[in-house]
């Protein structure tokens, strides 16, 4: 049984499902490779313009599998205990890191627990949102380890603030999804039915827009989360736009807007 199955519920749009019920979805050694190798199969396919990411059964995700019946990485074996660890926590770290600087826009769909390397999962994705079962917590200071994880201590302070992020990473409480809206950790809560339309809703208003529109927004927005200065900022957006010019997308705008039609976007 594969532990990610991916489908395509709409134009442009790719649903990847946590497809391990039983463990909740833990991140098993293979549930992460197999993730890993969907998003590395993403990376070129011009057809996926937003991925949406969701668990099946009780649960989005329940982080690390904790039932001592995983699955050691290539990586990790025949190594001495810090290499074991180290090579595992650099497994999941990847995956982390290949949600984030996917070239799409990553929506996670999220209902019941996000916790642990949930939450983080979660975090890595462009934009939330969630039913009103869903919760998030940092269980990782939970099972005697820091809540410094796999990306939770650079994207929980920057998405909620640092005041409330030190809270729950020093607690590991449970956030309820009202909670999580108000504090700015989600984008929507929605029904549990009307989880994936909402996802889907967010997408075809991404989709709308240009190719090139969309990917140098993602690029922008988050090379520019971290610049160093305003002008720096605005540098990168300089030419970014510039470059935008040369696509014909706004000129074919502003005929569109005339002719009363939507645009035909030329391809990036």
């Amino acid at each position: 049984m594969a532990l990610v199955e991916t489908s395509r519920p709409a134009d442009g749009v790719v649903l990847v499902e946590l497809n391990d019920p039983d463990r909740y979805n833990a991140l098993s050694g293979r549930m992460i490779t197999e993730l890993k190798d969907t998003f590395a199969g993403l990376r070129d396919d011009r057809e996926a313009r937003v991925v949406v990411v969701q668990g099946r059964g009780r649960g989005f995700c329940a982080g690390a599998n904790m039932g001592g019946d995983d699955e050691t990485p290539e990586r990790a074996k025949g190594r001495g205990p810090v290499g074991f660890i180290h090579e595992y926590q650099d497994h999941i770290a990847e995956l982390m890191l290949m949600v984030h600087e996917a070239r799409q826009p990553v929506i996670a769909a999220v209902h019941g627990g996000a916790v642990g390397g949930g939450l983080a999962l979660s975090l890595a994705c462009d934009m939330r949102v969630a039913s009103p079962d869903a919760y998030f917590a940092s269980h990782f200071i939970r099972v005697g380890l820091s809540s410094c994880d796999v990306g939770t201590s650079y994207w929980l302070p920057r998405i909620v603030g640092p005041t409330m992020a030190a809270e729950l990473m020093l607690t590991g409480r449970r956030v309820p999804a009202d909670e999580s809206l108000r504090i700015g950790l989600l984008n929507r809560v929605v029904e549990k039915d009307e989880l994936l339309g909402a996802a889907l809703d967010i997408a075809a208003g991404i989709t709308a827009n240009s190719e090139f529109g969309v990917i140098m927004t993602k690029l922008g927005l988050w090379a520019n989360f971290d610049a160093p200065s305003l002008r720096a900022a605005m540098e990168l957006e300089n030419r970014t736009q510039v470059l935008g010019t040369f696509t014909g997308n706004m000129a074919e705008a502003g005929k569109a807007f005339r002719e009363k039609r939507d645009p035909d976007w030329a391809p990036f």
